[in-house]
């Protein structure tokens, strides 16, 4: 846990050449704004900090930024009564890591609004391999059983499973009695996501080439991180009032469907929103998160890297080429 005067940073800025990535020494006196200083240990890579740190996406607007939309670490000075010097937090959304600086450096000043303290039996590592990816999962799960999803003999898919967000809805969904099916359009990860509990694999153009207003009654729930053809092609499957948990956009942010199933059948599009989302539910998942995500599993999607192989992986994660879960030791 870092606590020196200087400390690391990734950090973006931009200038007539374009985008800048650098990493650099920083001082307590650079950081913005806050109720509660933190010293990092652990962030994560998500598909939204891939956009920011490659520049592929209008994530940052203001420069310079230290990205990372997660983080987790140690409180180390609080005017917040909330939080106490050597509370174990969590931060995940709130616009972290695109308006006010983020967890890609060794130290953060934020908004005690903004954090959750970190729940019993969970360490900060495993905070962060679950992070905003997993959160959005967990409150996928918990809109889903809030509109009548319970175990039967129908199966629950996740689009993108191989991906950080899909990866812990399968865990999840499988350890709390789901028959969970895993949609991928990567032949190499099925194997991985049988190992996390799905029962089926479902290629990804399967759904996404479906062309009818209505088929076949198939799932009777969906978490999907895809978006585009692929969502089109799952609400033409949904069984009779059955919900799907809308929660990315890595096919598109388009889909092109029609009112059938929605009359026809009562099914429900379910939109997901992990970054403002109120503090009593953020409270809820996280401890559902303690709960029902099996440590094993987590382990076996997690990577652990340092702060220096952000560039790089932002350029795979953007390609579709991360499986799992990402996650930066800032002291590494």
């Amino acid at each position: 846990m870092v606590q020196t005067e200087t400390f690391k940073a990734l950090v973006l800025d931009q200038d007539d050449a374009g985008l800048q990535v650098a990493m650099k020494q920083l001082t307590r006196s650079d950081l913005p704004d806050g109720d509660v200083l933190v010293a990092v240990e652990y962030s994560d890579l998500n598909y939204k900090d891939g956009l920011a740190v490659t520049g592929t996406g209008k994530i940052v607007r203001n420069f310079p930024m230290v990205p990372g939309i997660d983080f987790s670490g140690t409180v180390v000075e609080s005017r917040s009564p909330d939080y106490q010097p050597g509370d174990k937090v969590i931060l995940t959304g709130w616009f972290v890591g695109e308006r006010h600086w983020g967890g890609y450096a060794q130290m953060a000043c934020v908004k005690s609004d903004w954090l959750v303290h970190l729940p019993d039996g969970m360490t900060t590592q495993e905070a962060m391999a679950i992070g905003t990816a997993g959160f959005t999962s967990m409150l996928a799960v918990m809109a889903l059983e809030d509109h009548g999803l319970k175990p039967d003999s129908r199966e629950v898919i996740v689009t993108g499973a191989a991906g950080g967000l899909g990866s812990v809805a399968v865990a999840v969904l499988a350890h709390i009695g789901y028959n969970v099916a895993a949609s991928t359009g990567r032949s190499e990860t099925h194997d991985y996501l049988r190992a996390l509990g799905a029962k089926t694999i479902v290629g990804r153009e399967e759904i996404s080439s479906a062309k009818r207003a209505l088929e076949s009654e198939r799932w009777s729930g969906a978490v999907d991180s895809v978006g585009g053809d692929t969502l089109a092609g799952l609400l033409s499957m949904m069984a009779y009032h059955t919900s799907i948990a809308v929660c990315g956009n890595a096919g598109g942010v388009k889909f092109a469907s029609t009112v059938m199933p929605f009359l026809l059948r009562g099914v429900n599009l379910l939109g997901i929103d992990s970054v403002s989302c109120p503090q009593p539910r953020r409270r809820e998942a996280w401890n559902r998160l303690a709960r029902d995500m099996p440590r094993e599993l987590l382990a076996r999607m997690t990577q652990v890297v340092s702060l220096e192989a952000v560039p790089d992986l932002s350029q795979q994660i953007i390609k579709g080429q991360i499986q799992g879960r990402v996650v930066i030791d800032l002291n590494a």
